[in-house]
């Protein structure tokens, strides 16, 4: 039908311009912009993906950043255990030198190296950050993402641990406080139990069972502290060498060791021995079974003046009045007066606690109170000489019983004793630099894998950085080659709808001829 009122060919070809210069738009878009996808209306699923892999390339990019930066600071802290390291070195080269009986030079210079080195280890501890306490001993853990889930599973994070006293590399964590390489023993003293041979080869100790032994000591800052060891013999039983091993190292960092008594008229007779440069008790608790590693008993630190006395609680209760004592105690420049009674030495710790504390009160600093022989006894130390003296004491009836010392008047105070070798001190100070070296090793390897891990990590990072960016550029990049064509078809297909929309156009003039 031919009509004047609707050309209907003329609407068709304007629709077929409309879309084709639709399609010439898009392909112009997408070869300006570089992007297939340039609003959500070309693709709303593909750039939904492609915004995914975006976000996590940008936290990826991010995480990398954050692993070189963990990776710098642990290859610092690497540098400064390389150091630690080295200054071990040289310690072991002084402790080496004063052990030997042969020495003839002065202890006190290499003591005086030794002791620098011991500060410095410390201060390279506290700039690494890596001192007991310090904010790299800790766990790290360093984001680096990756993963959809990582921020509820943790397979985002890399975590190196390096928390606690055993990751810290001062002198404190590395157990070499209280050392020193000055000749002459202190301590040496056996426990008063009847000797046990740690030396007999066909003995193994402890199988099966195990034995505790508790110290009470005076740490660097000249606070009392109590350490307990447990020795355990395993499904067979232990030598010798492994009772002081399991001793020395529960020992570590109080500046007591282990070792066998092998001088004077007990001449390597095994038993066990402890010294130390620090005031010190000692006390071998009940073996659970099997051969003990030593019987039942205590000892003190007799390289110091030292005083030890039995202990009886103050009881309170009774009718009559409540037990009293009084003593002084001096060293050459001051003196504490001390009166104990039921509302402070109702126990063996809570004696001990109260008389250090009236001896720091009145400056008598070089004197310390310890619990002996398994809290029966109380053992007053020093490094210098110092007396005691009792001033008064109320022993009432009605069974309110309390002493300590019982008797009025001077105090016998034992002097200091020395024994064994001149290179007891450095003999000591090598084990617990042996110690030390592997200590220091498992920090070291925990650093280094903590390297390893990170970099391992970041490659990983990178590589999904690679090929997140491939996955999004799939989606939301244009293919240039396909948007030409397309521009190129659609400017031809615009062209062909002008044109054809010019012929519809005339064609209603074919009408004027049938009006002629």
């Amino acid at each position: 039908m031919i009509s004047i009122q609707t050309n209907v060919n003329s609407l068709v070809a304007q629709q077929d311009l409309d879309v084709n210069n639709t399609f010439q738009s898009q392909a112009i878009e997408q070869l300006s912009s570089g992007y297939r996808i340039n609003s959500s209306s070309d693709d709303a699923a593909g750039l939904a993906v492609a915004n995914q892999y975006q976000s996590d390339i940008v936290e990826l990019q991010q995480g990398v950043r954050n692993a070189n930066d963990g990776l710098s600071q642990l290859q610092i802290v690497d540098g400064g255990l390389s150091n630690i390291a080295s200054m071990l070195d040289r310690m072991k080269t002084l402790a080496t030198e004063s052990a030997t009986s042969t020495f003839t030079g002065d202890r006190s210079t290499l003591n005086n190296e030794y002791q620098d080195l011991i500060s410095e280890i410390n201060r390279q501890a506290d700039n690494i950050q890596l001192n007991a306490g310090g904010n790299l001993n800790t766990t790290l853990n360093v984001y680096l993402g990756g993963s959809r889930t990582s921020k509820v599973s943790g397979t985002g994070v890399v975590t190196i641990n390096l928390a606690g006293t055993s990751s810290g590399v001062d002198a404190g964590s590395l157990g070499l406080s209280n050392t020193n390489v000055l000749g002459g023993v202190v301590g040496g003293v056996s426990m008063s139990g009847a000797p046990v041979d740690l030396n007999d080869p066909n003995t193994m100790y402890l199988a099966n069972n195990s034995q505790t032994f508790t110290f009470n000591y005076v740490d660097s800052t000249g606070a009392t502290q109590t350490r307990t060891v447990t020795v355990s013999g395993g499904s067979s039983g232990i030598d010798g060498t492994s009772v002081l091993t399991q001793l020395n190292n529960g020992l570590s960092g109080t500046g007591i060791t282990a070792s066998l008594l092998s001088d004077g008229t007990n001449a390597d007779n095994g038993n066990l021995q402890f010294a130390g440069a620090v005031a010190f008790t000692a006390y071998a608790g009940t073996a659970t079974g099997g051969t003990a590693a030593a019987n039942t008993g205590y000892a003190v630190n007799t390289s110091e003046y030292n005083l030890t006395h039995a202990f009886t609680a103050f009881a309170s209760g009774g009718t009559n009045a409540e037990a009293a004592e009084n003593f002084t105690v001096s060293d050459a420049g001051h003196t504490a007066s001390i009166a104990l009674t039921t509302s402070n030495a109702g126990t063996v710790g809570a004696a001990v606690a109260y008389i250090n504390s009236q001896l720091e009160a009145a400056g008598v600093t070089d004197v310390s109170a310890l619990a002996a022989d398994n809290g029966t006894s109380i053992s007053l130390q020093g490094p210098v000489n110092f007396s005691v003296v009792e001033t008064g004491y109320t022993a009432p009836g009605g069974g309110n019983a309390g002493s300590l010392f019982g008797a009025l008047g001077a105090q016998s105070v034992s002097a200091a004793t020395s024994g064994g070798s001149a290179g007891t001190n450095a003999q000591s100070a090598i084990s617990a630099i042996n110690a030390a070296v592997a200590a220091l090793g498992l920090v070291q390897g925990a650093v280094g894998a903590g390297e390893n891990t990170l970099n391992y990590a970041m490659s990983l990072a990178q590589s999904q950085i690679t090929n997140f960016t491939a996955a999004e550029s799939q989606i939301k990049d244009a293919d240039v080659a396909a948007a030409a064509a397309n521009l190129t078809k659609a400017q031809i297909l615009e062209q062909t709808s002008v044109a054809a929309m010019a012929q519809a156009n005339s064609s209603p003039q074919a009408v004027l001829k049938l009006l002629q």
